[in-house]
């Protein structure tokens, strides 16, 4: 079993993949990373160490990681910062003006465990 990754770590993790899984790079999925980033990240964590990190994961493994991280930051985080954190994503895979059919399941993933678990 892995070690639970912090709130504002999962959250990143999520988004980094989020902004991947198109295989396309976009200058406004980052400006939103990167909001995130100023918002939750304090100066403890290490950016660099989380992106060489997700950088060796193969995108195979994306969707496992992916909800390792959204349960972890479930598990963190109120309702209304989870809301904010869905608006983000949304935002995200928005950004380009084209939300791929990888975009879309993935945040569509969010959204059902996030609803499913509130709901129980």
């Amino acid at each position: 079993m892995s070690e639970m990754l912090n709130r504002a770590v999962a959250g990143y993790h999520m988004l980094v993949i989020l902004a991947g899984i198109d295989g396309k790079e976009d200058r406004r999925e980052h400006k939103i990373i990167v909001d995130f980033m100023r918002e939750y990240f304090s100066k403890e964590i290490d950016f660099d160490y989380e992106l060489s990190f997700l950088q060796t994961i193969p995108e195979i493994d994306y969707p496992v990681h992916f909800n390792n991280a959204m349960n972890d930051f479930y598990i963190q985080s109120t309702q209304e910062e989870r809301n904010h954190f869905l608006d983000l994503a949304t935002r995200l895979v928005a950004a380009d003006k084209n939300i791929s059919r990888k975009e879309n399941l993935f945040l569509n993933e969010l959204y059902i465990a996030w609803e499913e678990a509130t709901e129980e």
